[in-house]
């Protein structure tokens, strides 16, 4: 029955999720302590199976709506678990992203203490683990929060941005490990903002109502001025 499958499927997203939260800590989390055997459990061990938790969650959805053609809300649920089964999967590959960038700077001098990535890191993590719990309690309120939390990383990133600008142009020999953590940051940027997207289609489902271009709106206003 329809109504057996569905709660089937929000767990396997749950357990996708889970694992995908676990690669943006430990890459991080490889990254704070020089743990390059961490860093390969990300690399190595998760991406692979991120990664075939994603065809067959993807499997289950399509099969599910072949067998049960269901209408409605039903329907809208299976539709959104795919679109964030695909959302997720994108998060893997950016905390995969984080961790070869890890790999190469944990053999370096660091070019500056890590103060903004690990918060902005934790930020990233929070979003995640609420727009999916919005998701599943329907939580309209919750989703809102997300969405305005993803300010607080871009922050972070321009933070972290500005203070690098000022080491590389100071020593051009930091010039190679800054990029490696301007790419962490603009990956866990990235991360923030797919947890944005979900948010906004849970606020869609529950209410109605469609804020997923407002951001954009701000940044193309900002730039005519």
């Amino acid at each position: 029955m329809l109504e057996e499958k569905l709660p089937a499927l929000k767990r396997e997203l749950i357990e996708f999720a889970s694992l995908v939260e676990s690669m943006i800590q430990k890459s991080i989390r490889g990254l704070m302590r020089k743990d390059s055997a961490l860093l390969r459990e990300v690399i190595e061990q998760d991406e692979p199976k991120a990664n075939a938790f994603e065809i067959e969650l993807d499997e289950h959805c399509t099969n599910l709506i072949a067998q049960y053609q269901p209408i409605a809300k039903d329907l809208r649920t299976v539709l959104m678990i795919l679109k964030m089964n695909s959302d997720i999967e994108r998060m893997g590959d950016h905390a995969v992203n984080i961790a070869e960038s890890a790999t190469y700077l944990i053999e370096r001098t660091p070019v500056k203490p890590l103060l903004d990535t690990p918060r902005m890191a934790e930020e990233v993590v929070q979003m995640v683990n609420g727009s999916l719990c919005s998701f599943i309690n329907e939580d309209a309120r919750l989703a809102r929060s997300i969405c305005e939390r993803d300010n607080i990383v871009d922050a972070l990133a321009e933070q972290i941005l500005r203070e690098l600008i000022t080491y590389m142009s100071a020593d051009p020999s930091t010039i190679e490990r800054s990029l490696h953590l301007l790419d962490i940051a603009g990956n866990l940027e990235r991360i923030a903002d797919l947890s944005t997207n979900i948010g906004e289609d849970v606020i869609f489902m529950v209410e109605g109502r469609v804020i997923k271009h407002h951001k954009e709106d701000e940044q193309e206003s900002a730039e005519r001025a």
